[in-house]
């Protein structure tokens, strides 16, 4: 029986020593030193087959927190687990404690073509898979053709369009074969809630980023923006994800979605959930106020819906468990999970074409402080973030 594990892990701003990414932000070689330290300790407690990372800049840094877990996760076999001459070596607990190093896994780092001088860094993302990959991995970044939003007036005259060339941060698409199977995996980094404000030609800054003439509805419409950028980016992932699944492909979709579950651009990507029965409902070429659709439309539209739709880890576990709450990013006063794990109807228990199921879903959040700003102590190093693991139990062919 086939079982593996997959992770998302925002690992905020990796970057080598001394390297400006952000305005004024580096880290010297001892603060590089802790966060690599730190991110290995993530990486030996995760031990995940699949994981998923966001918020790289550099491939080389990656690869220096992954060498110095898997030095870590050495020493603590050596210590642990017994040698061959014991006969209780076989015991599952020694298979818990285990780590798996990644020396022969694969590396795919996908750089985000949006990347500038010193100062004004763009990240990337990262997949590093222990079970390899089937075919290269593909970038999604830099559309082919602009994607254009044409919109409407209520009355229904023309209201112009919304238009994006490229994404904000680039998609990684990867297939991994997991025993007979092969499972496509998207990680995604959607455009933040920070505001996009607009500097006028001529201007070192937009206005809006003088706090100290703060200007609320200016900062709205950044919002504004950034909400339309993050919401066409969650399409461009869905298309991605229905061509996945029309070809009868699994899906697995991890990542930094920047909204929770219920947010529209979540449930663009998730796609929408059926209505109860859609024989209630009014036909959408009604002639009269009984037109409904039929009992066989009901089911064949509620098929079209569910083959499509994607399912949270997180809230599989949460009915599966009954624990109430699971959160990955603490600011504000808010806690609430903007990192997930969804996955196609492959990996639900009751479905009857079903290949695997989770078992088990971990989040490592001990770390997470409601500082509230970059800035606050202890921000700068550890991730803002909490990382979550599926634990997936493939089934007999």
């Amino acid at each position: 029986m086939t079982r593996f594990t997959i992770a998302s892990f925002n690992v905020k701003n990796l970057i080598g020593p001394d390297r400006e990414y952000y305005k004024f932000q580096s880290y010297t070689p001892e603060e590089y030193a802790w966060k690599k330290d730190w991110m290995a300790e993530q990486v030996l407690k995760m031990n995940a087959d699949i994981v998923c990372l966001q918020e790289v800049f550099e491939e080389e840094a990656l690869r220096d927190v992954i060498d110095e877990a898997d030095r870590l996760g050495s020493e603590g076999n050596e210590a642990t687990i017994p040698d061959r001459s014991k006969g209780y070596r076989k015991k599952a607990i020694f298979r818990k404690l285990a780590y798996t190093p990644y020396t022969d896994a694969a590396f795919a780092f996908a750089p985000n073509v949006n990347d500038g001088e010193p100062g004004q860094r763009r990240p990337g993302l990262a997949v590093i898979s222990r079970l390899g990959f089937v075919d290269a991995p593909e970038v999604i970044q830099h559309l082919p053709a602009p994607l254009v939003i044409p919109l409407q007036e209520l009355g229904g005259g023309d209201a112009g369009h919304y238009q994006i060339t490229r994404l904000s941060r680039p998609i990684l698409k990867v297939r991994i074969a997991v025993g007979s199977r092969v499972i496509t995996v998207f990680n995604c980094h959607l455009k933040s809630k920070l505001g996009e404000f607009i500097t006028p030609a001529g201007a070192e800054y937009a206005p809006e980023a003088d706090l100290t003439q703060y200007d609320p509805i200016g900062r709205a419409m950044g919002a504004m923006r950034a909400g339309l950028r993050r919401m066409a980016e969650a399409w461009v992932l869905r298309a991605a994800i229905l061509t996945e699944l029309q070809a009868g492909h699994p899906v697995m979709v991890t990542g930094d979605f920047n909204d929770g579950e219920h947010a529209v651009s979540s449930e663009i990507i998730s796609g929408e959930r059926p209505f109860r029965n859609y024989a209630w409902m009014l036909r959408h070429d009604a002639i009269a106020a009984n037109d409904r659709y039929s009992k066989e439309e009901n089911e064949q539209i509620t098929e079209a819906v569910e083959a499509v739709k994607l399912h949270s880890a997180e809230k599989l576990f949460v009915r599966k468990s009954l624990r109430d709450m699971v959160y990955t990013s603490a600011f504000g006063g808010v806690y609430e999970s903007i990192d997930q794990i969804y996955m196609s109807r492959h990996f639900l228990p009751d479905f009857d074409k079903s290949i695997s199921e989770m078992e088990y879903f971990s989040v490592l959040n001990d770390h997470l402080t409601d500082g509230s700003h970059a800035e606050a102590p202890y921000n700068k190093l550890a991730s803002d973030h909490g990382q979550i693991v599926a634990h997936m139990r493939m089934k007999q062919e």
